[in-house]
């Protein structure tokens, strides 16, 4: 492959860049890197942010059910990434069951 810099020089490189039926996607969620510990924290924040909307504290919207929702959103996303994130760990661990008992047979 034959590449010109901005000066106008051109090299040659032995990197082949061949195209990948693979689509490229854009970052992830916001919430898609923070693991166990980040779904704790989220599920607390969530439950924190009920009880602010439950005592109409400074910041509460008008409508409660809006504040109710916004919380339970969060609260859900915490249990779907805690979910996710044992279900991973209980699928590894079995996997690796299966091998350390298939290793032991003769």
């Amino acid at each position: 492959m034959i590449t010109t810099t901005c000066t106008g020089e051109q090299t040659v490189t032995d990197q082949h860049a061949e195209p990948t039926d693979e689509p490229e996607y854009g970052p992830g969620p916001w919430w898609g890197d923070l693991g166990t510990w980040g779904a704790v924290g989220l599920i607390a924040f969530g439950g924190v942010a009920a009880a602010w909307v439950f005592l109409r504290l400074p910041g509460t919207p008008q409508n409660l059910a809006i504040g109710y929702y916004h919380a339970a959103k969060i609260i859900a996303i915490g249990l779907v990434i805690a979910g996710s994130a044992l279900l991973g760990r209980r699928r590894t661990g079995a996997t690796t069951a299966e091998e350390t008992a298939g290793a032991e047979l003769p």
